[in-house]
């Protein structure tokens, strides 16, 4: 392992951008493949998290955080892997995808899902796991799993950076930045919310979407989730938007996310997860951006990498946030199949 941290270190002294050019083939992911175990883990007197377990029994054990917080797991989260070396467990977090109780904001705050992991960890009989794997919603567990429980992580794997900082919420949700690039699909999101109250739009939408008036509750949790599912792609994903005719998923979406943004991700302080990184830099760790990323703009990811130097840094040039795009996907394979090597 020291020799991989001494190659990662010298590897990442300087900005590592992959140009992905038309005439390159790139890394494609693992083909389709089911789940071997399946089962639900009791977390608390009212949450029960579903979970699955995919590859080799006797793999090296990976865990995938899925991003939102509220979008859950699908069978495409498991082709990152290596399904010979790694023993892939993902599970739905408290509220989302088959966890019950659907869409439920109780109890459901970062830190019960730091101790959800462990708890599953734990379940499993797993003593460390291999990979920690997470994208979007999805990096901001991860980082924040690995800094609670460093002697737990034997490597990171993060994609589309997110801290849930105020500036990066205020960008996304609140008309300052990326209103200005999709300022068509903006009036849509605003449009559910009276303007006497856009004042602050996440306020807004948490009244609506925790309200007694399903209707509203419906309306609003469409717009939430369709905002984001037409901007995570630079060519839109068609599969994506039609989730959004899907009123239980857009209410565990908009509902979970909406609760978590709200309560600033229930975190001390703005800086917390960068303010802490000192705590995995010994950790192997790759870092996959897209440039073009309009739900977690790259400045997060590039100010994670300057707090974290020996972290190796990849900016993907002609991508934005979703790990299904081409260039984003490949690097992901790289990372998981480099660390199932350690």
């Amino acid at each position: 392992m020291s020799y991989m941290l001494k190659q990662l270190t010298s590897h990442a002294q300087k900005l590592i951008v992959k140009r992905m050019s038309s005439n390159m083939t790139l890394r494609q992911i693992y083909p389709a493949i089911e789940a071997y175990d399946t089962g639900f883990l009791k977390v608390s007197d009212l949450h029960n998290i579903y979970y699955e377990q995919t590859g080799n029994p006797s793999g090296k054990p990976a865990v995938f955080i899925h991003g939102g917080p509220g979008g859950g797991v699908g069978p495409r989260d498991r082709r990152y892997f290596d399904p010979a070396v790694y023993r892939i467990v993902s599970f739905d977090q408290r509220g989302a995808g088959n966890s019950t109780p659907l869409a439920e904001l109780k109890d459901n705050t970062t830190w019960h899902l730091v101790e959800d992991i462990e708890k599953l960890r734990i379940h499993l009989g797993i003593d460390k796991w291999a990979c920690v794997f997470g994208g979007s919603w999805g990096s901001t567990l991860s980082l924040t799993y690995a800094e609670h429980h460093p002697d737990r992580v034997g490597s990171l794997v993060l994609r589309g950076i997110f801290n849930l900082r105020k500036v990066e919420l205020d960008w996304y949700y609140e008309g300052k930045g990326a209103n200005m690039v999709y300022a068509d699909h903006w009036e849509d999101f605003v449009a559910p919310i009276p303007e006497s109250e856009r004042g602050s739009l996440i306020d807004a939408y948490y009244k609506h979407l925790t309200g007694t008036d399903r209707q509203k509750q419906i309306e609003c949790a469409k717009a939430w989730s369709m905002w984001e599912m037409r901007t995570s792609r630079i060519h839109p994903d068609e599969e994506n938007v039609n989730r959004c005719e899907q009123d239980n998923w857009i209410l565990q979406f908009a509902r979970i996310e909406c609760h978590y943004f709200v309560n600033k991700g229930f975190f001390s302080s703005d800086e917390y997860i960068l303010d802490n990184v000192d705590k995995i830099r010994h950790i192997p760790a790759t870092i996959i951006q897209g440039r073009y990323d309009m739900v977690c703009p790259l400045a997060t990811a590039w100010q994670l990498h300057k707090r974290w130097p020996e972290a190796e840094y990849q900016v993907v040039p002609d991508a934005g946030h979703s790990s299904k795009e081409d260039g984003i996907a490949a690097l992901l394979v790289e990372a998981t199949d480099k660390y199932g090597q350690l």
